[in-house]
């Protein structure tokens, strides 16, 4: 039996700053590379160089994909250095970084992204929690260690006419899936390690902002992540670049997100690795454990910190010391009828702000297929902590029972919630 259980919001006690966490919410301890996050230092990454070297013109009207990706494979022959963009508008399609390269953009440098989709092949990929064929990214970069992305410029996905395809397929097909409109993603980081993408604008991105997969040791540092959230062609009633996730992390572990602005037409952090009956057999999913992500701000999201909807196991997980000026809910637990999920040692502490909900946690039945598994695993979500907040909301807690999940161990401040 399912049961709606809405209750006001009562004040908590003031924020206030503690020491770092030194263990994660099952009592492991946190490792080093958590703490006091250093940022890259570009000069040590190698020799430099300037793409308008190279052949490169700065044409916001001229697809330059094909010089834009010699210069990298020259930098990976050479045995690696900086790609650096510098003031200027850059064309290009999809970019493929390979083992020493690193992007550097300047400020007032911008990457922006071509509006035809043929620019973006067709590969082996990952999207919506499923291993399959579909377009790449802005930026690629697979199988690397230390790849890093850099400097106060710009990455623009452009992408107002994918959204304006979207709209105009869902008006036709309501039934329209992501997929089936075609867009590209900003960034892909897949099957990679001691990645740091800081200081960046990453803005307009046609699909999601930023996707990192089956990868470890993974900060994003002070980046700004927008996409717009508002009306952006008649009619009125299609708003916003669809699914501009900030940042989706997918079968990821060791994940530091410190110190960054989202502002998205869909959810900011969001964990994913798989979805369907039997996604938990299925050797390209994954779990994501031990996330943390702090120190942010958020402006117009539909949910801060987001398990699913395409999640199987997340465990420690932190959100803390963030503020949210109008985020939809904080914390949002979506529940997959098709999907054996397991969400547990989740805290969320020292955060501030406005929203609508606090915690939310609803069945997630778009596009789901149910299969016939007799020994279909009951979902469960546990160990969720919260302490410390100061959030003007709505409705504080907008909890959806089910028979297809178990709620436990749910605390604020020390208090058990009872969701029965």
């Amino acid at each position: 039996m399912r049961k709606w259980l809405l209750v006001p919001l009562v004040l908590l006690c003031p924020l206030m700053t503690s020491a770092k966490t030194a263990l994660w919410p099952d009592g492991t301890p946190m490792d080093q590379w958590f703490v006091n996050p250093q940022k890259v230092e570009v000069a040590q990454l190698g020799k430099q160089y300037v793409i308008t070297d190279y052949g490169v013109v700065a044409d916001s009207t001229q697809v330059q994909t094909a010089a834009l990706q010699r210069v990298i494979d020259r930098v990976a022959a050479n045995g690696g250095g900086v790609v650096v963009v510098p003031q200027g508008t850059f064309l290009t399609g999809a970019l493929f970084f390979k083992q020493g390269t690193h992007l550097h953009i300047q400020e007032g440098g911008k990457i922006k992204g071509s509006e035809r989709i043929i620019d973006f092949p067709i590969c082996l990929t990952r999207i919506e929690g499923e291993t399959c064929k579909y377009f790449s990214a802005l930026i690629n970069a697979d199988g690397l260690d230390g790849f890093t992305i850099t400097g106060k410029g710009t990455i623009d996905g452009n992408g107002l006419s994918y959204w304006q395809e979207f709209w105009i397929r869902r008006q036709w097909n309501p039934q329209c899936t992501n997929k089936d409109a075609q867009r590209p993603r900003l960034t892909y980081i897949s099957n990679s390690r001691n990645v740091t993408i800081q200081d960046v604008r990453l803005i307009n991105s046609p699909f999601w902002t930023n996707h990192v997969y089956k990868s470890n040791h993974v900060r994003y540092l002070d980046c700004y992540i927008y996409a717009p959230t508002e009306h952006i062609f008649a009619p009125e009633s299609q708003r916003g670049a669809p699914s501009s996730d900030a940042i989706d992390i997918d079968a990821c572990a060791d994940v530091l997100v410190d110190g960054c602005y989202m502002h998205v037409n869909d959810d900011a952090v969001v964990l994913k690795g798989g979805k369907g009956t039997w996604a938990d057999k299925d050797e390209t999913n994954g779990p994501c454990e031990r996330v943390l992500i702090q120190n942010c701000r958020y402006g117009r999201v539909h949910g801060c910190l987001t398990l699913g909807s395409e999640s199987l196991h997340d465990r420690n997980i932190i959100l803390r010391n963030c503020h949210t000026e109008n985020a939809d809910r904080v914390l949002w637990l979506k529940m997959r009828p098709d999907t054996p999920q397991h969400y547990e040692y989740v805290l969320v502490e020292h955060i501030t702000g406005k929203c609508n909900h606090f915690l939310f946690i609803h069945p997630w039945t778009q596009f789901y297929q149910m299969g016939d598994r007799k020994d279909m695993p009951l979902s469960r979500c546990s160990h969720i902590t919260m302490r410390r907040i100061e959030v003007a909301s709505q409705t504080k807690y907008d909890v959806m029972t089910s028979e297809k999940y178990v709620l436990e161990d749910f605390t604020i401040d020390g208090k058990v919630l009872n969701f029965e």
